[in-house]
């Protein structure tokens, strides 16, 4: 019996048997799937774009031109405008409470994971790592009145370190659960190998434990970074004189009694986005890589 065959996609074989076989199934594409891909990136991209054209278009053209229409004449004034009203203040403050914050609670954070990773049969670091766990059930708005009593108590009121040290604080839960299951996919063996050479807690805990783990290290503190450089509430109730406020508190600069400039409003967003956004260019590769860990496994 003669048998023909071809490798032709979506063709089918006939065998010595007589019984015809696909050699390769038809793809499928995903419809549904495309559509809901490209609306929802239409719902971020619109509010994007309208942040973006609106920041360039002056205060007495913006409630007479189409608000999603770029605009006729752009200007910078919005820019200058942001930048003369002590902005380069707000973003030292937002720098200096970002950086004091995730600095301190990033290497406390990693190692802590580290010891409840190594001695995991001690009973004292099993209590504090459900305590960590605990902290991540505790919202903030339910603690602002504690905090303030506390840092009234410190005679911090007012200053960043009052928002540097809550900062920490609530950094740290979150921080210390991903960097320990990071620190567990590091083969034993490693460590072991370590312990051989002579190599101390210390020393295995920078030259082997860090390096490996720098994907879940860069991963939190832009977590953490972000959480804090948007933060409100902290910087609202626990500081009030103007030359202690961060970027978000700066916005109620643009806020007139009766109107607010909207225009300049949007230019302060965008330019208290930047930082953030080359944050994560910089990082990205690292951050991908944090995120995924794990699923491959």
């Amino acid at each position: 019996m003669a048998t023909t065959l071809t490798d032709k996609p979506g063709r089918t074989a006939t065998g010595h048997s007589g019984r015809r076989r696909r050699t390769t199934p038809r793809e499928s594409k995903n419809w549904l799937g495309g559509t809901i891909s490209w609306i929802w990136l239409a719902i971020v991209i619109v509010p994007i774009y309208w942040v973006v054209i609106t920041s360039f278009k002056s205060q007495s053209t913006y409630y007479l031109s189409n608000p999603m229409a770029p605009p006729v004449e752009p200007t910078l004034d919005n820019y200058r405008l942001v930048i003369e009203s002590d902005f380069p203040l707000y973003f030292v403050n937002s720098l200096i409470v970002a950086i004091g914050s995730v600095v301190p609670a990033v290497l406390f954070s990693f190692m802590a994971a580290y010891a409840i990773v190594r001695a995991s049969e001690n009973r004292f670091l099993k209590s504090v790592n459900w305590l960590f766990l605990m902290g991540l059930a505790i919202p903030l708005q339910a603690t602002v009145i504690p905090i303030y009593l506390i840092i009234i108590r410190l005679k911090l009121y007012d200053s960043l370190l009052a928002l540097i040290l809550p900062s920490i604080a609530f950094a740290i839960p979150l921080s210390v659960l991903v960097l320990a299951n990071f620190i567990r996919d590091v083969p034993k063996e490693l460590f072991e190998s370590m312990r051989l050479d002579g190599a101390s807690e210390q020393t295995t805990l920078w030259r082997l434990a860090f390096p490996l783990t720098r994907p879940a290290v860069v991963t939190v503190s832009i977590y953490n970074a972000l959480q804090i450089w948007n933060g409100f509430l902290l910087p609202v109730i626990l500081t009030q004189s103007p030359d202690k406020r961060t970027l978000p508190l700066a916005l109620w600069s643009f806020q007139g009694e009766y109107s607010v400039n909207v225009p300049a409003v949007l230019a302060s967003v965008m330019l208290t986005t930047l930082p953030i956004l080359i944050l994560y260019v910089v990082g990205r590769r690292q951050l991908l890589s944090g995120l995924t860990a794990g699923f491959g496994k």
